[in-house]
């Protein structure tokens, strides 16, 4: 939310404010940013607003939460932004689905009125795209995990047992004192690093020197340190454990490495798109330990397509359908 605001007050605009319990702020002015859960029980407030944006709109549940709440007291046009515009769908004895947000039964948003496919931003130079490399522990075995109840992904138990038979702590510190010390391409400016587990963050902290970690449980004024020692390249190596995935700015990075294994299109694309804000000089590297680059291929393969030309929107990459299928 804050950086929201702070974008956009960025371009010279002084008609903003900020409406947030968790802020300790609640004005309201021309344009508001808010966050749901202190709007969610006074839509009065909020009327006379005619437009209402929703940024990470993936993350709306359609039939029932908080944000149904709040727009069904509400006439405005509601307009959805996101980078991953679908939601995974579990279904006993079938399996898994990824379904785009216009195509499921119960659904908010009912057209898609623009987009624009990675590569094209590429070639325009509104992002840039980095270099892949995979580098699995040897011995790595995808096989071994096994999926959970819904299987949307796998299970804790048999991530950390693979994790343990391959050594992947040991294999993730050796990745990341290579990248520290590179023999091309140049001194990497800061390495964030994506784990499962808290234990494996904690770990890399002891064993590289100039490296810190966040967590969910890392107070927020703590964390908002954290995070600025790593913006200013105090801090080198950054690690963290299911946080900084959606929405983190910070244009200068150019290298992350993900150590752990997932079935999560949105997860993985919204952790590449870390790399993907320009930045001069940039030449951003994902290195991937688990095998999540070979499911999914590279971002800018990805591509919006309407299947009949009548909104069956799906997403593919390359020739293989991601979306609206079973997996």
């Amino acid at each position: 939310l804050e950086q929201n605001y702070k974008k956009y007050c960025s371009y010279g605009f002084d008609n903003a404010s900020i409406y947030s319990a968790s802020f300790k702020s609640k004005e309201i002015s021309d344009v508001t940013f808010a966050t749901i859960g202190s709007v969610k029980g006074h839509p009065e407030l909020f009327t006379d607003f005619k437009y209402i944006l929703i940024d990470e709109v993936h993350l709306v549940k359609p039939e029932s939460g908080m944000y149904k709440e709040f727009l069904d007291k509400l006439k405005s046009k509601v307009i959805g932004l996101t980078a991953t515009p679908f939601r995974l769908y579990s279904y006993q004895n079938y399996g898994s689905i990824l379904k785009f947000l216009t195509r499921s039964r119960d659904k908010i948003f009912k057209e898609l009125i623009y987009y624009v496919q990675v590569e094209d931003m590429a070639k325009n130079g509104y992002i840039c795209l980095p270099n892949y490399y995979t580098c699995p522990p040897p011995q790595w075995n995808e096989g071994n995990l096994q999926l959970n109840s819904t299987c949307r992904d796998y299970t804790d138990q048999s991530v950390k047992q693979e994790y343990e038979r391959v050594d992947l702590y040991g294999w993730l510190v050796s990745v990341v004192k290579r990248l520290l010390n590179p023999k091309r391409g140049g001194q990497r400016k800061g390495i964030l690093v994506f784990t499962k587990f808290v234990k494996e963050a904690q770990k890399l902290t002891y064993s590289i020197p100039n490296c810190e970690m966040v967590c969910g449980e890392t107070p927020p004024k703590e964390r908002e340190a954290i995070i600025e020692r790593f913006r200013n390249g105090q801090t080198k190596v950054l690690v963290n454990s299911q946080i900084l995935v959606v929405g983190f700015d910070y244009p200068e990075l150019d290298t992350v490495v993900y150590a752990k294994p997932t079935r999560s299109l949105a997860q993985y694309y919204q952790v590449v798109g870390r790399l993907l804000r320009l930045s001069k000089g940039k030449q951003p590297w994902f290195v991937d330990l688990c095998g999540t680059y070979e499911r999914f291929g590279k971002v800018e393969d990805l591509k919006l397509l309407d299947q009949n030309g009548k909104g069956k929107w799906v997403i593919m990459s390359g020739n293989k359908q991601l979306t609206n299928t079973f997996f």
